[in-house]
């Protein structure tokens, strides 16, 4: 492949800024494991089902089947399909520090190359982390992002448009600098003496 199909879409924006990819991984070969590949040469489709999973140095994809479109510009567009019952989700180590990673999963989840345009659709969700802890998150039934203007939104339907009673989205954002785990212990006082025959031991 060319060059990264889902790259960019691993740089969606949570609430508190721009999620950059690991840059490296942009130099590193693609490699796409699944039960069947199916492969036409007309019309520029390759599909991949069953327990597909891709790689492309610190980036893991996983779907159910993924469905990659060159188009007649030289484009490369990805849909990625979650298996029943599943969804389909990447994580990618971002730059910026030596742990961090974004993640993210939706039912369906769709990259063009051409618009640099990241779309996951139903029960989507985006959140970035700081080793194991997770520093902010949003979730909607759509998430729509930009890499080039940096731009994102989240909406209430698949179909794109927030509607009134539709449902809501959700974002958690955590304190940049989380106080010590010991600092939210209180202070335990010493234990009492215990008494015996009316006396203090």
């Amino acid at each position: 492949m060319k060059r990264s199909l889902l790259l960019p879409m691993l740089m969606l924006a949570a609430v508190c800024g721009v999620a950059h990819a690991e840059k490296a991984d942009s130099t590193k070969p693609t490699n796409i494991e699944a039960d069947q590949m199916v492969y036409d040469d007309v019309r520029q489709v390759k599909t991949f089902t069953g327990n597909v999973v891709m790689t492309r140095g610190t980036l893991i994809i996983k779907a159910g089947r993924v469905v990659l479109t060159t188009d007649q510009y030289g484009y490369e567009n990805a849909v990625l399909y979650a298996a029943p019952g599943a969804l389909a989700n990447f994580r990618q180590k971002r730059d910026g520090g030596p742990n961090l990673w974004i993640e993210g999963q939706a039912e369906r989840i769709e990259y063009s190359e051409q618009t640099e345009v990241s779309k996951l659709f139903q029960r989507a969700h985006i959140q970035r982390m700081d080793g194991s802890r997770i520093t902010d998150e949003v979730n909607g039934e759509f998430i729509s992002y930009d890499s080039r203007a940096e731009f994102y939104s989240v909406n209430n339907t698949a179909s794109g448009e927030s509607k009134p009673g539709a449902g809501r989205i959700t974002a958690v954002i955590q304190p940049k600098n989380p106080p010590p785990a010991d600092a939210a212990q209180p202070s335990t006082p010493a234990p009492a003496q215990r008494r015996q025959n009316g006396k203090d031991q």
